[in-house]
């Protein structure tokens, strides 16, 4: 049988650990892993789906626009972000080229299944009381089944471990809306959603 990895013990050991992963074949490609960060033990974790070209460059979550709309979101919603921690499903940026261009990819269910355990060991490290998946990636991830999103967001669902999981858009969903009053009437719906997980911080 294969030697079993050491227990992940810290956030610094988990970073060197996805840097060096190759599990799926994004890690290959990306320049960098994307771990969470946020308040060390916070109450409240928020997970995406994947770092886009901005947190693959610099190598923090959620900093490019979907990142900045979230925290205007949050902001809205009356959670303080330092209080969280924020994090991705795939800790790999997946992407194709288009001239000098890298456009986000989608990952695959087999690619985001190989990420899982760094997820759970996440979670396990940060001890959150409640989760909130942006989108459906980080909704499968979370709750080990696929979740019809747009029928299900706002509303909050158990995971094994007892902990809830409240469903909402990914923010970059948001920054696809065409015209300006739609726009502004789907980050109100975000906002709403979000506003939900406040209750979350007063433990």
């Amino acid at each position: 049988m294969p030697e079993r990895a050491p227990a992940i013990r810290s956030l610094a050991q988990l970073k060197g650990a996805t840097m060096a992963c190759r599990e799926c074949p994004i890690g290959e490609f990306a320049t960098q892993s994307v771990i969470g960060e946020g308040a060390a033990h916070a109450r409240l974790m928020l997970v995406g789906e994947q770092p886009g070209d901005q947190e693959d460059l610099q190598g923090h979550p959620f900093v490019g626009p979907a990142g900045k709309l979230l925290a205007r979101a949050l902001e809205a919603a009356g959670i303080p972000r330092e209080e969280t921690f924020v994090s991705n499903a795939v800790k790999h940026f997946k992407f194709e080229l288009r001239g000098k261009r890298r456009i986000h990819k989608s990952p695959t269910q087999r690619e985001a299944a190989a990420c899982l355990h760094w997820l759970e060991d996440e979670i396990r490290l940060v001890q959150p009381a409640a989760l909130v998946a942006l989108g459906a990636t980080a909704a499968r991830q979370l709750l080990g089944r696929a979740v019809p999103v747009t029928a299900e967001r706002g509303h909050w669902h158990p995971r094994p471990d007892g902990r809830e999981v409240l469903v909402t858009l990914h923010p970059s969903a948001l920054l696809r809306v065409a015209d300006a009053e739609s726009r502004h009437a789907a980050f109100d719906a975000f906002v709403a959603d979000l506003r939900q997980a406040r209750r979350v911080l007063r433990g």
